[in-house]
């Protein structure tokens, strides 16, 4: 599945997109732990997290993930907003909690 069809079907709000919504999602990995993500997220996955400063899309691009998704209604500064822009990796949200949306995901990947 694509970002586009992951963020469609799970109604995530779109904070910024760009090429990145063709991206293929090959899983997910929850941590708020930046370097917990750096040591262990794999390449395609969907980063889930509460931080929303510009170090996650750093991170994000560097462990060339998928997407990044903002959980608890959390909104990104704009320094984050412009580097996704940037790297071109989707930031979405989403009002649900982390263990929430990651069942959701899941789901989603493992019918």
């Amino acid at each position: 599945m694509t970002v586009k069809e992951m963020a469609d079907a799970l109604k995530l709000r779109v904070f910024s997109a760009g090429e990145g919504m063709k991206n293929k999602v090959a899983g997910g990995y929850t941590s708020d732990l930046l370097s917990d993500v750096m040591g262990y997220a794999d390449t395609g996955q969907v980063w889930i997290t509460l931080q929303t400063h510009k170090n996650v899309m750093a991170i994000a691009s560097l462990k060339e993930l998928s997407a990044v998704v903002l959980v608890k209604g959390f909104e990104p500064d704009e320094d984050t907003l412009a580097l996704a822009r940037q790297e071109q990796i989707p930031l979405l949200g989403t009002p649900d909690q982390a263990f929430e949306f990651s069942g959701r995901l899941y789901r989603m990947l493992h019918p």
